[in-house]
């Protein structure tokens, strides 16, 4: 299926017309194909060339006032050589999309599946992620999750570090594979969602700030987004037409937005609601379902209100608290922020109510912190539950996944409790198998400065939490993003093959009873013994028991099982207890 090129960012070249934002320059120049043209400036502060000839191939970029440096486009669709170079024409509607029936999949009962392009394969492109579609459609999963795709500087990276937010990073394969790795999966059935970063750039070919004033004060990683503060208008224009273009032009499901807690909006309608309107609009003039699933560090549940009901308007958020809560009952680590979360009745509290700080002192932040979920009126759906995600495992030194230090029968039982939680359940790429790859930080700047600097912050941090440099890998040697390459060959090895068929196991059994799936928080029950270590969720006419500690344990169901759905293990009843071998779970019918 082709497609009419309707951009809500218009402009780029395709017809030989080129526009560009830059206020408080005083000449543009636009440089196609080595040929440059002066520009005309509107009342607004952007700049128009139309060049005959030009179209999709051209290579462009802009000139602004005297400097020589010619920079790509801020709204660059295509970098094929790199941040640093002039963007390239290219056209929406050349690809030969093949999804004209994909009618969408929306949130509610999905099972999402992190996944990281540059590690996923050995290859590390688009297209070769098109060759493991089919596990991902074996284990159950309905929606990949893609972590960011758009270009930052080098050929590898975690895509945090990304500078331009609508050309598709070209070592990935550029736009038309993220097209065809689109299209490949809606002919599996997998909805595809994209994470896409609009709170901070990345520290190379960050030629944004040039253009106009598109940062206004501070955020933990640089210069906060200019979303509410004098020319904000166009600055907050970009960002939804971004994310507008993403989705309508990639057929992308939805998108994963980034750290929301650093887009500081002080304006009566928050960008966030500004953009679940549009996309909201968007999703009913294209007749399939569009999600936003916000990362938050506030713990507030307006996040994912109506907007009606006074909140953003997204369809989900992130929720570390559950992780937090699950980490730490299963690995017993309870350094930095997991030492709120080390009590007994701290994951029984969070698989009821979503989040543990509530309005409640944060030890780690030094403050209360966060507000109590309704349970009654808020689904679960909208709060996703993981054992693992990029961050968890990326920010340990080693990025050392929870499969080399947990044993495999605590990870059955995690992603018993994950999959049969009234929660939207995650997985990260590999932890289905529980595989053993490290995932830490790397990046792959040209720039030997920023290099050196980039290997001495992270030995600076890691140094305060108490390692030695020699543990700590480096995060600009090749050889640590080798090693983070998933190895596909551990499936087939126990323990791995014995995890793999726990996990689609527990996704074929959510799909198939739909107690398990109810995303109702307040028909979810939990009980829990005194330690913490037995945990038992009710969830309609079935239960969840898992124990936890590393001895059998016996616990009181309210009634007698009838049938035992799943289990690992061999879970013996006596009347309405039932006794579990250690590290444990099994799924009853009362």
């Amino acid at each position: 299926m082709s497609e009419r090129d309707t951009s809500t960012s218009p402009r780029l070249g395709v017809h030989g017309d080129f526009a560009v934002w830059a206020p408080h320059a005083d000449r543009v120049r636009l440089r196609a194909d080595g040929t440059d043209h002066l520009m005309r400036r509107d009342a607004h502060g952007w700049w128009s060339a139309h060049v005959d000839g030009a179209g999709p191939g051209t290579d462009y970029g802009y000139l602004l006032d005297d400097a020589p440096e010619v920079l790509p486009d801020p709204r660059s669709r295509w970098q094929p050589e790199g941040v640093h170079a002039p963007s390239r024409v290219y056209d929406h509607a050349a690809f030969p999309w093949t999804d004209a029936a994909w009618t969408g999949r929306p949130l509610p009962g999905a099972v999402l599946y992190e996944l990281h392009t540059g590690t996923f394969t050995p290859q590390g492109t688009l297209t070769a992620a098109v060759d493991r579609l089919d596990h991902l459609v074996d284990l159950g999963v309905t929606h990949v999750g893609l972590m960011p795709v758009n270009a930052f500087d080098g050929a590898h990276g975690w895509g945090y570090d990304g500078v331009l937010w609508s050309a598709v990073h070209h070592p990935y394969g550029g736009p038309d594979a993220l097209k065809t790795l689109v299209d490949a999966c809606h002919a599996r059935g997998l909805a595809v969602l994209l994470d896409v970063v609009h709170n901070h750039l990345g520290p190379s070919g960050a030629y944004l700030p040039r253009f106009g004033p598109y940062f206004n004060g501070e955020t933990a990683w640089g210069p906060s987004l200019n979303l509410d503060g004098p020319h904000s208008d166009p600055v907050r224009r970009l960002v939804v037409d971004n994310c507008l273009d993403w989705l309508r032009h990639f057929h992308l499901d939805g998108l994963r937005l980034d750290a929301v807690h650093a887009l500081r909006d002080d304006r009566a309608t928050h960008l966030l609601a500004e953009l679940s309107a549009e996309v909201d609009a968007l999703a009913t003039a294209l007749g399939r379902p569009l999600s936003l699933i916000a990362e938050s560090d506030r713990n507030d549940p307006r996040t994912v209100l109506a907007r009606e009901a006074g909140g953003l308007g997204m369809a989900a958020q992130w929720s570390d608290d559950l992780h937090h809560a699950l980490h730490t009952a299963l690995s017993g680590e309870t350094h930095g922020y997991y030492a709120d979360f080390a009590g007994p009745d701290v994951l029984p509290a969070v698989l009821r109510r979503v989040f543990w700080h509530a309005g409640t002192y944060s030890s780690f932040r030094r403050r209360t912190h966060g507000a109590p979920v309704d349970t009654a009126s808020v689904p679960g759906s909208r709060f996703l539950a993981y054992l693992s995600t990029h961050d968890q495992i990326g920010n340990r030194a080693r990025g050392d996944r929870m499969g080399s230090y947990v044993s495999p029968g605590l990870l059955c039982c995690g992603a018993a409790l994950v999959l049969c939680s009234p929660y939207t359940p995650m997985l990260f790429m590999g932890e289905e198998w529980a595989a053993t790859t490290p995932w830490p930080f790397f990046a792959s700047f040209d720039d030997p400065e920023l290099a050196e600097a980039v290997r001495r912050g992270r030995r600076r941090e890691f140094a305060d939490l108490g390692w030695a440099h020699g543990e700590i890998p480096d995060p600009m040697d090749p050889a640590t993003r080798d090693a983070a390459v998933l190895d596909w060959d551990q499936r087939a090895r126990e323990p791995h093959r014995r995890v793999l068929d726990t996990h689609r196991s527990l996704i074929a059994l959510r799909r198939a009873e739909p107690d398990l799936a109810d995303p109702r928080l307040d028909r979810c029950g939990v009980r829990a013994s005194g330690d913490g270590r037995q945990i038992t969720l009710v969830r309609g006419s079935l239960r969840l028991v898992c124990n936890l500690a590393d001895a059998d344990a016996s616990v009181e169901l309210d009634a007698p099982p009838r049938e035992v759905l799943l289990a690992t293990g061999e879970p013996k009843a006596t009347g309405a207890a039932v006794t579990l071998p250690g590290e444990s779970f099994a799924v009853l019918r009362v």
